[in-house]
């Protein structure tokens, strides 16, 4: 896993870098494990828009990815490594004992022919799948749960990984790479290792167009739009005719908390990101 760059030959591949996908073994996906989905362009069940500025992008072909990790006690082999779209993380295809296939994320150093297994009894080894309680403290995980049973919900970026802090009662410590650190049930499971494809933060996409292609459309600022669009908007030549950022609908944008006061996921926060 490294990172390509170019030849200053256009202003655009002066500064572009892009990943080597030296992991990658095939270029095709395994078709049984694949199904088309809609792209909802940030468009709500109403047809509105509430998320700006997203649409258009290359068509993909969506991966299904085990995240529940719930096939017990079976020991498995890697027989790819995979690119998705979908997402910045690599994807390991998954041969289990039984004959079937699985798609699951690729932590950093899993490589074609690696054995993996999600047990309470399976050894700490990277892709290795086990129950909180079972995770030595002071570990690298990922794709950990917050409900059991319900799959993996947080840690699944390229690069990311999370550590278990402390063990208390019912619960573990464990800390996000937000800094943020949260309690999670031992009986919640999770993956050893870090997600694969570290360099993801360092690639410098060099053009808008590739922004494009994934799918991110422009932003215009709202200085310069009419003031029947954004409070930012109007005025002769530049000016600045509010007191404070806010969103077109008001909202202030710096600094102001939209969190909801009473969330019921509160109560397992020990110490806030911020």
């Amino acid at each position: 896993m490294g990172i390509k760059t170019f030849k200053a030959k256009t202003p655009t591949q002066r500064y572009k870098s892009v990943s080597d996908f030296n992991e990658i073994t095939v270029t095709e996906p395994f078709k049984p494990l694949t199904t088309g989905f809609h792209r909802k362009k940030g468009r709500s069940s109403q047809g509105r828009i509430t998320s700006r500025r997203r649409g258009g992008g290359h068509k993909r072909l969506y991966r299904i990815i085990d995240f529940k990790r719930d096939k017990k006690d079976i020991e498995g082999k890697v027989i790819t490594i995979e690119y998705d779209p979908n997402r910045s993380a690599r994807i390991a295809l998954v041969c289990y004992r039984d004959g079937e296939y699985r798609y699951i994320l690729s932590p950093q150093g899993l490589t074609v022919g690696s054995l993996i297994m999600s047990s309470e009894k399976a050894p700490i080894n990277v892709g290795n799948t086990l129950p909180l309680k079972k995770i030595p403290t002071g570990m690298e995980i990922h794709n950990i749960e917050l409900k059991k049973g319900k799959g993996g919900q947080i840690v699944r970026a390229a690069g990311s990984s999370a550590m278990i802090v402390s063990k208390e009662g019912k619960y573990c410590h464990v800390k996000l790479p937000s800094n943020e650190i949260r309690m999670i049930s031992k009986d919640c499971v999770a993956t050893i290792g870090k997600v694969s494809n570290v360099d993801n933060e360092n690639i410098i996409m060099g053009k808008a167009g590739r922004k494009r292609w994934l799918g991110k459309r422009p932003k215009v600022r709202g200085v310069a739009m009419n003031p029947v669009d954004h409070p930012h908007g109007g005025g002769e030549g530049k000016s600045k005719g509010y007191k404070q950022p806010t969103s077109p609908q008001g909202v202030p944008a710096k600094g102001y908390k939209t969190r909801h006061k009473r969330k019921s996921s509160d109560k397992f926060i020990i110490k806030r990101r911020k």
